[in-house]
């Protein structure tokens, strides 16, 4: 390997980009490595054109286009992974990194991770090992832990979980989740920005979960009208998963306040004035334990996931269940959430893992340990 490291960073959508900055930084501030920022996916398309953030953040070596504006479903999603396919292809043969870093679950990842690992590029996970359903998150994860060579996961189960699935321990290094290292640094909203937002007690987060956009939008306008009976709401705009648009259209059809993206600065101060998050957002798992915010988790999306103490988990779609959840974590109460996920230092941990660690030690050829 070169002098410095060159480790070529793959971001796709606003909500990984809000977990991978400080891992960003803490490469692009390493002594023994060099970044390469390459954007992709969702982060190239409107409404929100969140590639222009992360141009504001750091020097973008790259962008890859996958999706098409207003292509949706599962055949869409499969021509944007061919698109990215061709795109990774040509770029990492032109700029040869010497790591590919992917985080999660996405085919942002999942291509990016599938050409790195045929060209015989060494592949580094972040939050490898979970267990959450999504759309076809559980297989698309589990199929990059498998191409990848440096695992780092989130949560100690999640590690036991790589290993078991016949990695080799010493290519395992528990860091945490990055969602949780810049939280102390956000502030709570201002009043006047709270106010903006129509001082909102309930955050209104749903993505879909692979049905009909018809289904989408009936369950997404029931549990709209559930919470604007319970209090103030801010309807947050989903991910780009098949289904967006039928979630998309409730929202805009239910007069509650909407926002399509909030940057992680403001989205961070928002959940830190609200009084419970309704949805299935990881981060209503994840950053939301770390912050104590109650969370009402509902349906299949995230199923498989740890869920703290700070979670009302609703399994099924049940509209008595769903509105005595949100009723009770309205309710003040002093909660103690204890969570797996870390102490806020993962960028730092993962830049040293990939700064320090032997060629010798996560060699290009795999083999399973059993």
């Amino acid at each position: 390997m070169s002098a410095l490291r060159r480790i070529a960073v793959v971001t796709g959508t606003r909500a990984e980009y809000g977990l991978l900055r400080t891992v960003m930084r803490a490469i692009d501030a390493h002594s023994e490595l060099s970044l390469e920022v390459i954007v992709t996916g969702t982060h190239l398309i409107g409404p929100a054109h969140t590639a222009r953030e992360v141009e504001e953040d750091f020097e973008v070596a790259a962008m890859i286009p996958m999706q098409e504006e207003g292509a949706t479903g599962r055949f869409a999603d499969a021509a944007a992974l061919g698109r990215g396919v061709s795109g990774f292809a040509a770029h990492f043969e032109r700029a040869t990194p010497d790591v590919v870093l992917v985080l999660g679950d996405r085919i942002e990842p999942f291509a990016a991770a599938s050409v790195a690992s045929a060209a015989g590029i060494r592949i580094a996970h972040l939050h490898g090992g979970d267990r959450a359903e999504g759309v076809a998150d559980e297989a698309w994860r589990h199929a990059i832990t498998k191409l990848a060579h440096i695992h780092l996961p989130a949560s100690p189960q999640s590690a036991e979980r790589i290993i078991a699935m016949g990695e080799l321990p010493l290519h395992v290094h528990l860091v945490g989740s990055p969602a949780l290292d810049e939280l102390d640094d956000f502030a709570p909203l201002d009043d006047a920005a709270y106010r903006k937002y129509g001082q909102p007690e309930i955050v209104f987060l749903l993505h879909p979960t692979g049905e009909s956009e018809d289904v989408e939008y009936a369950q997404a306008k029931e549990l709209l009208e559930t919470c604007a009976a319970l209090g103030r709401v801010l309807a947050l705009h989903p991910n780009h998963d098949p289904g967006r648009e039928g979630i998309v259209r409730a929202i805009e059809e239910s007069g509650v306040p909407q926002r399509a993206h909030l940057p992680r600065a403001e989205f961070i101060g928002l959940l830190k004035r609200a009084r419970v998050i309704v949805g299935n957002s990881s981060g209503g798992l994840i950053e939301c334990a770390a912050i104590n915010l109650p969370c009402v988790n509902i349906g299949t999306r995230q199923r498989g996931r740890e869920k703290p103490a700070h979670v009302r988990n609703v399994p099924e779609w049940n509209s008595v269940s769903i509105r005595v959840a949100i009723e009770r974590s309205l309710i003040p109460t002093k909660l103690v959430t204890k969570h797996r996920y870390g102490v806020g230092r993962a960028g730092e941990k993962t830049a040293h893992v990939l700064a320090t660690i032997e060629p010798a030690n996560f060699p290009i050829r795999k083999q399973n340990v059993y």
